[in-house]
């Protein structure tokens, strides 16, 4: 089951002919370019550039998602499955997960 908002992205990607003109290869080019927003964002403190680059960052990862027929909402229900249950601890600032289990 789509949310609205995936369903709206979808729409504006099949209007746009992403779906008929670019390749997981570019998108993925894409995903790398707001990857990068989202860095300045974060190196700058913008909170609007934070917003909006996440956003981007979803945007396209649902695109990518489609293009193997996928939705993201199952991409991201897999992912937390997987972390759900998961043990570790933080290390400078990072989760690392508890590679005994």
């Amino acid at each position: 089951m789509q949310t609205k908002i995936t369903s709206d992205i979808l729409q504006w990607a099949e209007e746009r002919g992403i779906f008929g003109k670019a390749t997981p290869q570019t998108q993925f080019i894409k995903l790398i370019e707001e990857l990068g927003e989202l860095s300045q964002g974060i190196q700058k403190n913008d909170i609007e550039l934070i917003e909006d680059s996440i956003g981007d960052c979803v945007v396209v990862l649902t695109i990518l998602s489609e293009m193997y027929n996928l939705s993201i909402d199952e991409c991201l229900e897999s992912a937390y499955n997987q972390i759900k249950n998961r043990k570790g601890k933080m290390e400078n600032g990072v989760f690392k997960k508890d590679d005994s289990q």
